[in-house]
């Protein structure tokens, strides 16, 4: 079990390098998509929730999200993810100071809440 929460957490290192991968025009496409889904999900107010129910939060840190990163680096080329994760690792405060990038999502989740609260 333990290997398998370090490999987890290895898998999930990978997501600034996957950021990164977004902006390089060689990324496929498809790779392209998966990324826009794990940030999505990885920054989204849903990564939260299964955190406060056990069960869920194993299956969602354990399976889903490094289940999705492990998909999206294998169809990334090998020679693009390898210079990402060497950009990712040496600018990793840049990455981390763009935080205004997270209000978009923060504003569709607070439309949808809203929404949903309006209609109860």
């Amino acid at each position: 079990m333990f290997g398998f929460k370090r490999r987890a957490s290895k898998l999930k290192r990978d997501i600034p390098a996957l950021i990164l991968a977004l902006r390089i025009k060689e990324t496929p496409l498809i790779a392209k998509f998966l990324a826009g889904i794990i940030m999505v999900y990885a920054f989204s107010p849903i990564d939260f929730i299964p955190d406060f129910i056990p069960i869920l939060g194993y299956l969602d840190d354990l399976i889903i999200l490094p289940l999705l990163i492990s998909i999206t680096v294998k169809l990334i080329p090998n020679e693009i993810m390898d210079n990402c994760r060497m950009e990712a690792s040496t600018h990793i405060n840049k990455i981390n100071k763009r935080w205004l990038y997270s209000i978009p999502f923060i504003l569709i989740w607070l439309v949808i809440g809203w929404t949903l609260l309006q209609h109860m």
